[in-house]
């Protein structure tokens, strides 16, 4: 009786409580996606059926049920890829909690116990890829091993089961040593920063304990899905593209396995056996992942099956000894002993990677549109069907597979045809970046630098490389950390064709790096003066400032920033770097015309800047302004924001409306935030026309031509 009655109960989860947790999950990501969250409300009231159902589909035997709910599960997640929109958090100070005292403590732990094998250390442990040269960054990519430098599930289940080992081998109860593992893993977690992956893989740990700990069995598939309920928890995990891959990645090695053992062992034995098996896993986990990772950076590795192969084994004996050295950092002696240990293994993982990396054709770069993503997909479902089935249409199916995939790949830059201004938001910096309207780049001024890290590698190259397309130049406004912090990056990663700045007597250092880089990289570099220009695609860039006599005199870099005016059509931006009011005065002067559609505020919206004569003369329909937010510096002024508003310019901000973007055919505007898009006309502002009358006098506005937002569109974050 008591057995009927249970399995009268998970008949009904299973029939009608889990359809609904799945449909309410699937509108919440909807919601998610299009803007409407108030739609995810109702579907947080069955969070407790999910869990109770969830964790009673983990104890039952019946595959196919879980085996659905999973596939929805991830299903959803992986809509979620094609239009993430991170949470915003801002960057000033905050209060600095247990956790992060203590990730601090163990950085530094790591950096005393490694000593020169630390970079690589700090990301295996703690998940802190700051200090990992971007060479090392970009062998890993190229060979398909990223994902070893980002805490997972393989770097939490190695170092779960070498803890429930080591509990084992104590002679432990098992009841005692799924509990204490459950508790260390969870602590591992947290100093983590309890990051979407490690959330799914501590959950899936958990789970799997706590069914050892009732020694009652559990599924993968039901594991899976637990790990996937996540979300509902954290609905902004959905968005989170290391939480997409892990999902997307474990599925594909639970499906691996049911193959291996469907396809491979009835026909192998020994090596060959195992080999064939790590194989088919290997590749079937590119090949599910390839749309997301394809989609996100623009390009794929094709050697990663093979390179995966190799590494695994490195990383299973490497990850204990490490997480052992962190655990005997206070005692130096055995903390040494146990890195040094590692060392070989580590040595041993780069030159994997490198190795890997180096092989030609490893990687291969995509155009990450709706046209390659739908091939991409085809092609994996393609691969998968004729892998699992029976069909006699096998070969054709497989054939399809191919030929979508050969698709992807020569596919040209998928371009708007208009020319389009990205001011990515890099915090306290610049980071501009013009697209002409056949997908070339100019890169003006490439963000603030700091311990461990740069806006360049962690904004403008993913930016630049997901979207396609070379970068004709690299123009620097002035040698200031917060605009040149990121060039050596970009100069590297990027090869620009040219590299354009006012020559600056000394500079900082990132500066003379960044010379020494282009002279390395032989990227032709030019000093700019008045009337040089650029002409890309129809796209024409002007140099109104400095001056060379005058940038020798000055002491402030700021008043000698390299001014640029870009004409397109009959539309006209104004980008300032942090010029202030005497260079202003001298532009008054000297140039022929400021007049300006959309204008990039000098200095951060600095009072030392915009003075009202100048922005007077520019009359802008947009003002553009990159600032970190709760900066120290006060920045914008609150002067110079009213002073544009009344002159009935648009006054945008990177803290608070994160990367802008505009584009243009040559006469009408269209801007795009994360808060919608808008469409209006050009002002002629390359004419020589008087000043519209909203700014001929300070208290003068005007009606803009706005449209209501119309779609929420992709808002950039750096990762």
């Amino acid at each position: 009786m008591h057995r009927r009655r249970s399995r009268g109960v998970v008949a009904f989860f299973t029939s009608t409580v889990m359809p609904l947790i799945a449909l309410s999950y699937l509108v919440f990501t909807a919601g998610l996606l299009f803007g409407y969250a108030h739609l995810g409300v109702w579907s947080a009231g069955v969070t407790g059926f999910a869990a109770i159902g969830l964790l009673m589909l983990a104890t039952t035997r019946r595959d196919g049920t879980r085996l659905a709910l999973a596939v929805l599960f991830v299903g959803a997640v992986g809509v979620a890829a094609f239009d993430s929109r991170p949470v915003r958090r801002p960057m000033g100070k905050r209060s600095v909690g247990t956790i992060e005292r203590a990730r601090a403590r163990a950085a530094k732990s790591i950096e005393s116990t490694f000593r020169e094998d630390a970079p690589l250390a700090k990301a295996l442990l703690i998940a802190d890829r700051q200090q990992i040269p971007m060479e090392m960054n970009d062998a890993f990519v190229a060979a398909g091993l990223v994902h070893i430098l980002s805490i997972s599930g393989l770097h939490v289940g190695i170092i779960a089961a070498s803890i429930a080992l080591l509990f084992e081998s104590m002679r432990l109860s098992r009841r005692i040593s799924a509990i204490a593992t459950v508790i260390t893993v969870a602590f591992y977690v947290a100093l983590l920063g309890a990051q979407p992956p490690t959330l799914r893989a501590a959950a899936m740990v958990a789970a799997v304990t706590l069914g050892k700990f009732s020694q009652r069995p559990t599924s993968p598939w039901a594991l899976l899905a637990i790990g996937a309920f996540i979300p509902l928890v954290q609905p902004e995990t959905v968005s989170n593209l290391g939480y997409q891959l892990s999902v997307a990645g474990m599925a594909a090695l639970i499906a691996s396995g049911s193959f291996a053992r469907k396809f491979v062992t009835p026909r192998y034995k020994g090596l060959r056996r195992k080999l064939y098996c790590e194989l088919a896993t290997s590749i079937l986990a590119t090949i599910v992942t390839a749309p997301l990772i394809g989609w996100s950076f623009g390009r794929l590795s094709l050697i990663g099956p093979l390179s995966n192969i190799a590494a695994t084994p490195i990383i299973a004996v490497l990850q204990p000894l490490l997480f052992l050295a962190l655990l005997l950092s206070p005692f130096p002696g055995p903390a040494r002993f146990a890195a040094d240990a590692a060392h070989p293994l580590l040595a041993a993982l780069d030159a994997c990677a490198l190795f890997f990396a180096a092989i030609p054709g490893a990687v291969v770069s995509i155009t990450p549109g709706w046209p390659a993503v739908v091939c991409a997909l085809i092609a994996v479902c393609c691969l998968i069907v004729a892998i699992v089935s029976r069909f006699p249409a096998r070969p054709l199916i497989l054939g399809t597979a191919f030929v979508a995939f050969g698709i992807v790949i020569p596919l040209p830059v998928v371009s708007s045809g208009k020319l389009e201004i990205h001011m990515l938001d890099v915090g306290q910096g610049d980071a501009v970046l013009l697209r002409t309207p056949a997908g070339q780049w100019i890169i003006v001024d490439a963000g603030r630098a700091w311990q461990g890290g740069d806006a360049g590698r962690s904004s403008v190259v993913p930016y630049v490389k997901k979207r396609g397309g070379n970068v004709s130049a690299f123009i620097l406004s002035h040698p200031h950390l917060d605009h040149v912090g990121g060039a050596s990056t970009i100069l590297n990663a990027l090869r620009p064709g040219a590299y354009w700045d006012a020559a600056f007597a000394g500079g900082s250092a990132a500066y003379r790096t960044s010379l020494d880089v282009a002279a390395r990289r032989g990227i032709p570099w030019h000093r700019v003066r008045p009337d040089d220009s650029i002409s890309v695609d129809g796209v024409s860039v002007h140099v109104l400032a400095p001056d060379s006599a005058w940038t020798e005199s000055l002491s402030d870099a700021n008043e000698a920033s390299t001014v640029l005016r870009v004409d397109y059509g009959m539309v006209r931006f104004l980008l300032t770097g942090d010029a202030e009011r005497e260079e202003e005065e001298w532009l008054i002067r000297n140039a022929s015309s400021l007049r300006a559609d959309v204008l990039k505020v000098g200095h951060h919206g600095s009072s030392t800047s915009s003075g009202d004569k100048f922005i007077r003369q520019v009359c802008p329909r947009l003002a553009l302004i990159s600032v970190g937010a709760l900066n120290g510096y006060g920045h914008p002024s609150g002067h110079v924001v009213t002073a544009l508003r009344g002159l009935g310019a648009r006054v945008l901000r990177t803290d608070n409306d994160g990367t802008i973007v505009v584009r243009t055919d040559g006469k009408k505007l269209e801007l795009q935030t994360a808060d919608g898009n808008w469409e209006f006309s050009a002002q002629s502002s390359n004419s020589s026309s008087a000043l519209p009358s909203r700014c001929q006098s300070r208290s003068s506005s005007a009606t803009r031509n706005f449209r209501v937002p119309a779609t929420v569109l992709e808002d950039y974050r750096p990762g």
